[in-house]
């Protein structure tokens, strides 16, 4: 099973995969890049809620996972964030900057997966459409 590219909404997220390859993260200036697996080390991702409290300082990782065509690939996620009720997030106030704007509107995690939910099937509709 592959995972479509994505960001996760979380603070973060700790992966342990199995020794075969299929993670890929997004980098600007060179595209997709396959994550090489390393024995008995955790993948760290950063998530949307991370970005939000860094003001936008620190980029939550666009990634996806991909079949591998000749083995078997087992991955193992914990999605750590989001904190329940309403509990408001926003950027760390000793991270931004005095002169700085806060780039985020307070927002609980709930919310924020209802736009997130949104935004994602509304592009879903539009391409399948064209």
């Amino acid at each position: 099973m592959c995972l479509a590219a994505h960001t996760d909404s979380t603070i973060l997220t700790f992966l342990h995969q199995s020794n075969t390859e299929g993670l890929q993260v997004f980098r600007e200036e060179t595209g997709w890049v396959t994550v090489e697996p390393i024995p008995g080390a955790l993948m760290v991702n950063i998530g949307d809620l991370f970005h939000i409290l860094s003001n936008g300082k620190i980029m939550s990782v666009v990634h996806r996972a991909r079949v591998n065509q000749t083995r078997s690939r087992i991955s193992i996620a914990y999605l750590w964030g989001g904190p329940a009720g309403d509990v408001e997030i926003r950027p760390i106030s000793k991270i931004v900057d005095p002169v700085e704007l806060c780039l985020y509107q307070p927002i609980t995690w709930n919310e924020y997966l209802r736009i997130k939910y949104e935004v994602f099937d509304k592009a879903f509709h539009a391409i399948r459409v064209v």
